[in-house]
């Protein structure tokens, strides 16, 4: 079993299409890890074994009738609990969907199957994926692999966990200010962020419809490449997607180069606040591109300091619009309906009852700032805001390929430590915030350890939209050259449960 869970997931179906491993093998492999140490870890809120299983068999009977395999066939994946699937739960972290079961898939979720690829089950996050640290989940808080009393990001803190403990090889996270670059960065994995609207959002329970974006989460640049080219592409059941061909993102994770790139730093990504670990590996990273042939380039984007109080506005504001539809009428909790209360009445108790405190600050936050007499001076300020920050993104790619800068600014800190400080929790999204709201694409991939602490460090690539092959090209050459140099800080150095 230790073996297979340390493949990679390239490596696990290279394996199943030369019958050197079943997808049964593999599969039952990770449903052991799952059970030896997810009680620990907390990463799962549901495990489909059945489902899995299943899925496994399918893949292993098509191999065996000759049929041709996918380049992920047979990989198992956990995914986040935001997504549709037909026939287990999907509850997005929240009592208001306990035990709500879809009768469809999200395209992402069909797009997986299509290719193969089994779904081990659902990863816990912050509720409504309105969190930093996994701790808003209404099912209780994940904890880091590396280190089980500190956070494992947010808000797909159960999909980096799941990778960094080794219970699956891929997982699925959503982005809507940093959701799947922050815990990538706290956890030592890797995960991208795709350009807005390059993969379908068509089932993917809402939070910010202008900022959310599904996307790959993996332990090599590699192995996120391979999950993005299958999920992405255009949907017509989104009308935000993108019909546009997918950047051939595994092409350049296979033939990853920095020479003769232009390599950004933005002086805005640094400052107080910043750990003096994370900043030391940032900048070694940053020499380690200038030895690899880089050009590095100074960027002053002055309307990144102003990203994180625009976003708390637009995202709680289109959080409210989007979570009124959970009235209690149509689906999922329902409280206080005895015939004697009217239809307001049981709405209010239902949304009292299943919403936790995060969620319903955010939701009264929006209501406000939406509400009439405010809309201009704060709704309407933050999209011009907004404006700004995608013109400053513009200058800049006029003069680099790519920007670079650490993904958070500190390591993981221990759980509760931020619980009763939002604004100190809202500071850990510093960095990526300003990506999704221009809709540009981005990765995370580790630079190495914090030498205060030992706690992994992630370093942010950030590329225009529609060049996510960018973050590949580049991501994958500092994969390779820090390995050489340093050794993979989970491969080598994983964390024991």
């Amino acid at each position: 079993m230790t073996d297979i869970i340390k493949l990679t997931a390239a490596e696990i179906a290279a394996k199943i299409a030369a019958g050197e491993l079943t997808a049964v093998e593999v599969t039952e492999a990770h449903l052991a890890r799952i059970e030896a140490v997810d009680e620990k870890v907390h990463a799962f809120l549901h495990v489909d074994r059945e489902g899995a299983l299943a899925q496994a068999r399918a893949v292993d009977a098509k191999r065996a009738a000759g049929e041709k395999l996918g380049p992920l066939a047979g990989v198992p994946l956990a995914l986040k609990d935001i997504f549709t699937t037909e026939g287990i739960p999907t509850t997005v972290g929240s009592k208001i969907l306990e035990g709500w079961i879809p009768p469809y898939d999200a395209t992402l979720t069909k797009r997986l199957k299509d290719a193969d690829v089994v779904i081990l089950g659902k990863t816990n996050m912050d509720e409504f994926a309105m969190g930093s640290s996994t701790e808003n989940s209404a099912y209780g808080p994940t904890g880091n692999p590396w280190d089980l009393t500190r956070i494992p990001g947010g808000s797909g803190g159960g999909s980096s966990a799941a990778l960094a403990s080794y219970e699956a090889p891929l997982a699925i996270g959503t982005d809507t200010g940093g959701s799947i670059r922050q815990p990538a960065a706290v956890t030592g994995t890797v995960g991208v962020k795709p350009t807005y609207g390059a993969v379908s959002r068509y089932g993917m329970v809402a939070f910010s419809s202008s900022l959310d974006q599904g996307g790959p989460c993996a332990r090599t640049v590699l192995d996120a490449a391979l999950l993005h080219e299958v999920i992405a592409g255009h949907d017509p059941l989104d009308s935000t997607s993108i019909d546009a061909p997918v950047p051939p993102v595994v092409e350049a994770a296979r033939n990853g180069s920095v020479a003769g790139m232009r390599v950004g730093v933005v002086k805005q990504f640094s400052g107080e606040g910043y750990q003096a670990g994370v900043v030391q590996r940032f900048n070694e990273s940053v020499e380690l591109l200038k030895s690899l042939g880089a050009e590095i380039v100074e960027l002053d984007c002055p309307s990144f300091d102003l990203a994180l109080s625009a976003y708390y506005l637009i995202a709680p504001s289109e959080c409210s619009s989007n979570l009124a539809r959970f009235d209690a009428m149509r689906y999922g909790l329902r409280v206080g309906d005895d015939g004697t209360k009217s239809a307001e009445d049981v709405t209010a108790l239902t949304r009292e009852a299943g919403f936790g405190d995060e969620v319903k600050r955010r939701i009264i936050l929006g209501t406000y700032a939406l509400s009439s007499g405010y809309y201009d001076a704060y709704y309407g300020s933050a999209q011009k805001v907004r404006t700004l920050i995608t013109r400053d993104f513009e200058k800049a790619f006029e003069q680099v390929d790519v920007i670079v800068s650490p993904t958070t600014p500190t390591t993981a800190f221990p759980i509760g430590e931020r619980a009763d400080d939002p604004m100190a929790m809202y500071l850990a999204d510093l960095c990526t915030i300003p990506t999704n709201m221009a809709g540009n694409a981005a990765m995370s991939l580790p630079c190495g350890l914090a030498p205060e602490d030992g706690l992994p460090v992630g370093l942010q690539i950030i590329a225009p939209a529609m060049k996510d092959d960018r973050l590949y090209k580049v991501g994958a050459a500092v994969e390779a050259a820090f390995v050489e140099k340093w050794g993979h800080p989970l491969l080598e150095e994983a964390p024991s449960l």
